[in-house]
C-alpha cells in the first residue's frame, strides 16, 4: 500500500499543525503528565487517520471487456434507470456508490478504453447520498468508450465535506481497466451510468471495492 501524491501536502501540513499545538499546550498551559499523554495520543490518531484516508490499496482484478468494475468503494446507494441529459441524453442504468470518510478514496477505471468526454462543473455541497448531488454538487463527468461495453460515463462528486476532485484525464487518452482515474478529497460518491441492457451484480447497501467488485456486466 502507498499514499497518493495528493495526500502528501495535506499529511504534513496537519502534522506541523499538530506538533505546534501539542508544543503550545505543554509548553504554556498548566496540564498533567496525564494530559500531555492524552493529547500526544490524539494527535497521533488524527495524524493516522489523515494519512490512511490518502492510501492507495493494491487490487487485483480480473480485467474483461464484459464486465464493469466498480469506481470507488463504499456503499452502493442507488441502482436505477434514469434519463442522462448531460452527455447520452437518453435512459441510461445509474449505479451509485457512496463513500465515507473512512474508504478509500482513489477512484479507477470501471473499464478500459479511450476517454471521449471530459468535464469539471463547479457547484455545490450538499451531503453526497443526496440524489440532487448527482446534478447539483460539484463534479466531474468522464466518458471512457469500450468495444465492447460501449461508453461508460463516470461521475466523481464531491459531498459536504470534499472540497477537491482531481482527476488528470482528457479527451483521446487511452486508459486501461481498473487503472487509476483521480481522487475525492473527503467524503464523496461516484455514479455509474451504464447501458440499459447491463446485468447488475450488486444490490443496494451493499459494501463494494473499486477495481474488485464487479458491478455488472454485458
Amino acid at each position: 500500500m502507498k499514499i497518493h501524491k495528493e495526500g502528501y501536502k495535506i499529511i504534513f501540513t496537519v502534522l506541523a499543525i499538530l506538533i505546534i499545538l501539542n508544543v503550545l499546550l505543554c509548553q504554556f498551559f498548566l496540564v498533567s503528565q496525564f494530559s500531555k499523554i492524552l493529547i500526544l495520543i490524539i494527535s497521533l490518531a488524527l495524524w493516522a487517520f489523515v494519512i490512511s484516508f490518502f492510501r492507495v490499496p493494491k487490487r487485483i482484478s480480473n480485467n474483461s471487456d464484459n464486465d464493469i468494475y466498480s469506481a470507488a468503494d463504499g456503499k452502493v446507494v442507488v441502482i436505477e434507470e434514469v434519463f442522462e441529459n448531460e452527455f447520452f441524453h437518453d435512459k441510461r442504468l445509474q449505479v451509485s456508490v457512496f463513500m465515507n470518510v473512512s474508504n478509500v478514496h482513489v477512484n479507477f477505471a470501471p473499464v478500459r478504453g479511450i476517454v471521449k468526454y471530459y468535464k469539471y462543473h463547479p457547484g455545490r455541497y450538499m451531503f453526497a447520498w443526496l440524489p440532487k448531488s448527482s446534478v447539483e454538487n460539484e463534479r466531474n463527468s468522464l466518458v471512457i468508450e469500450n468495444e465492447v461495453v460501449g461508453p461508460v460515463l463516470i461521475r466523481q462528486i464531491a459531498g459536504a465535506f470534499a472540497r477537491r476532485i482531481v482527476c488528470n484525464l482528457r479527451p483521446e487518452t487511452q486508459i486501461s481497466q481498473c487503472e487509476e482515474i483521480g481522487i475525492i478529497k473527503f467524503g464523496s460518491r461516484v455514479d455509474l451510468f451504464l447501458p440499459l441492457n447491463s446485468k447488475v451484480h450488486v444490490s443496494l447497501n451493499q459494501n463494494v471495492k473499486a477495481a474488485e467488485t464487479i458491478i455488472a456486466s454485458v
